[in-house]
């Protein structure tokens, strides 16, 4: 699995990063585990034909001990196994990766 790690994060600001996280909506159905949703305009072909009968898409975060570490696959909220799950595209992990770092630069927590 390819993924992206931040590590040596202080727990206060672990905790800060879960609570904005659950504001946002974004919590999954098991505990420390969050979806992050990927927008429309940067599915790929297959998942665009795919959105109504397996869509959204979104990669997982998950809240680890002294970090975080998000899933560079694209899920599918409507089906597990499918040709669109895929490791994301460069356009994804690049926006995926853009959009944490302002999520934890907004509420003033310095990696």
């Amino acid at each position: 699995m390819r993924n992206y790690l931040l590590e040596d994060i202080y727990e206060e600001d672990l905790v800060k990063i879960t609570d904005a996280l659950k504001e946002l909506g974004f919590a999954g159905p098991i505990e420390d585990i969050f979806y992050l949703p990927i927008p429309e305009h940067l599915l790929d072909d297959i998942q665009k034909e795919h959105f109504d009968e397996c869509g959204s898409y979104f990669m997982a975060l998950e809240v680890l001990e002294n970090g975080l570490k998000i899933e560079l696959l694209v899920r599918a909220k409507g089906r597990i196994r499918c040709d669109c799950v895929r490791y994301a595209t460069n356009a994804q992990r690049n926006y995926m990766l853009d959009y944490m770092d302002k999520f934890i630069a907004d509420l003033k927590i310095h990696l």
